[in-house]
C-alpha cells in the first residue's frame, strides 16, 4: 500500500486502522531511534516504546494537528516523539533526585576528603539540605549523580553557563559555611 501523508491522515480521521498500522510499520524504527537516543541513560526500554507508542495515539486522536503546508508526516512525527521523549526524560531525572542518602551523599561531595571532622562533614550536608533551588539540586545532580553540567541544564531546561555559574557559587556558599562553622578550615 503506498499512500502520501495527505491520504493518510485523511484516512485516520476515519478511523481507518489499516492505515494507522501502515504509519506504525513505516516509521516506528525511526521513532525509536530518536526516543531512545534521548532516554539511553535515564529510561528502560518500556520508556522508549511508551514514548513511541505515544507519538502515534497522539495522530490517532489528533490526525487533524498534522499540517500538511508545515512539511511532511515523518518529520512532524519525529518533532513530536522528541518532545515526548524530552518530557520523559525530565521526569525520569526529577524522580531520580528525589531522595538523599546522607552517607552517599558525602562520599560523593568531591570536597568531602578534604573536611578533617565528622561535626564539618555534617554541617556540610546541613549546608546542602538548606539550599534554595535549583542551587541543590544542582549540586546533587552534579556530585551525587555525577551528571555533567550539560545534561543538568537540559533536565532543568535551563543554559549549560547558568548551572556553571551555579555550581561555582554553590561551591563557594559551601566553601564560606564550612570555614566559618570548623573555625578556619578551609576547602
Amino acid at each position: 500500500m503506498e499512500v502520501n501523508d495527505a491520504q493518510i491522515v485523511a484516512a485516520i480521521k476515519k478511523g481507518d486502522e489499516a492505515v494507522i498500522n501502515y504509519a506504525i510499520d513505516q516509521y516506528s524504527k525511526l521513532l525509536w531511534s530518536i526516543a531512545g537516543t534521548i532516554l539511553k541513560n535515564v529510561g528502560s526500554t518500556e520508556d522508549i516504546e511508551e514514548c513511541v507508542a505515544d507519538v502515534f495515539i497522539h495522530l490517532w486522536q489528533k490526525p487533524e494537528k498534522f499540517e500538511e503546508q508545515r512539511g511532511k508526516l515523518k518529520s512532524y512525527l519525529v518533532v513530536v516523539a522528541r518532545s515526548r521523549a524530552t518530557d520523559r526524560y525530565r521526569q525520569l531525572s526529577k524522580q531520580a533526585a528525589i531522595s538523599l542518602d546522607e552517607t552517599l551523599l558525602l562520599e560523593h561531595l568531591e570536597i568531602v576528603e578534604d573536611i578533617p571532622s565528622a561535626e564539618a562533614k555534617h554541617t556540610l550536608l546541613s549546608a546542602v539540605n538548606s539550599l534554595d533551588e535549583p542551587a541543590r539540586e544542582i549540586i546533587v545532580r552534579r556530585y551525587y549523580y555525577e551528571q555533567k553540567p550539560k545534561e543538568i541544564a537540559f533536565c532543568l531546561d535551563m543554559p549549560v553557563k547558568q548551572v556553571e555559574n551555579h555550581l561555582y557559587r554553590t561551591k563557594q556558599k559551601l566553601r564560606n559555611i564550612i570555614v566559618i562553622q570548623d573555625g578556619g578550615f578551609d576547602l
